[in-house]
């Protein structure tokens, strides 16, 4: 169950997307604007969680604004800056994200709604094999749904929701061994 505050903010975000979805027609998106646009995020969102290249966190950052509020549900936590956000990241990153060996973001699923010009939904889902620092395989995965504003021509979230799908459920899924044998 939402809070009563956060609930509040999830609403008025839905409905400000909503609105924006709702243009004249003469402000309509052709089908290949809309793809160019789904690329755009998609790409974005791909090269960004590409942990085989330096600067995570720096990358990660660089997907949302500089300013003004972001809104991110994980583990049962809503943060409501950028500076919390920058914080929840560093600290996964510095006690999750540095003990993974040879981790690889893999996209089960991404689904990107275009709603107008300058907001898209994104949800997608995710998995990251990877060994421990004892060389033991592991997985980390989950969902991942988030709302894209374009600001000064670019795309940034201002609100997501992560979930974690149960360890023992990414247990059962994983391979025999890293390399997939």
């Amino acid at each position: 169950m939402i809070p009563g505050r956060a609930l509040q903010l999830t609403v008025l975000v839905v409905a400000h997307l909503l609105m924006a979805g709702c243009d004249s027609a003469e402000d309509k998106l052709s089908a290949s604007e809309e793809a160019q646009i789904r690329e755009t995020i998609r790409r974005q969102v791909t090269e960004t969680y590409d942990l085989a290249r330096p600067g995570a966190v720096e990358r990660l950052l660089s997907l949302y604004p500089e300013s003004g509020p972001v809104f991110s549900t994980s583990s049962g936590h809503v943060s409501k800056s950028r500076g919390e956000l920058e914080q929840q990241i560093r600290t996964f990153w510095q006690y999750v994200g540095s003990n993974m060996r040879s981790p690889k973001w893999e996209w089960t699923s991404m689904h990107i709604d275009v709603l107008s010009r300058d907001a898209a939904v994104l949800t997608a889902s995710y998995r990251i094999p990877h060994l421990t620092p004892r060389n033991t395989p592991h997985v980390i995965a989950g969902a991942w749904t988030a709302a894209f504003v374009k600001r000064n021509g670019r795309w940034v979230v201002i609100q997501e929701h992560l979930s974690d799908v149960p360890a023992a459920q990414t247990a059962a899924q994983q391979p025999a061994d890293h390399t997939g044998h």
